[in-house]
């Protein structure tokens, strides 16, 4: 199994709007972090759908290790 390219080891800040979806990039490879930008054609990865529930900012993971994918669960620390 591939593994996804780190980002960044820290989250992306992102204020949400609520019922927009977001496609979170989980491949590591897009030039518009955190979002997809269609990178990850011919791989193994695909993106992860992300509807905000309400207006706030969030934390998408930059480091794409995560178990709370989209979100980060601060595993960047441990990089």
């Amino acid at each position: 199994m591939a593994q996804p390219r780190i980002a960044q080891k820290a989250p992306f800040p992102v204020v949400v709007e609520q019922g927009k979806d977001y496609w979170w990039c989980a491949c590591g490879r897009s030039a518009n972090q955190p979002f997809c930008d269609g990178s990850h054609k011919g791989s193994e990865f695909t993106p992860l759908k992300y509807t905000a529930t309400e207006d706030k900012k969030i934390y998408f993971c930059g480091c794409k290790q995560s178990a709370k994918r989209p979100l980060c669960d601060g595993t960047h620390n441990k990089l």
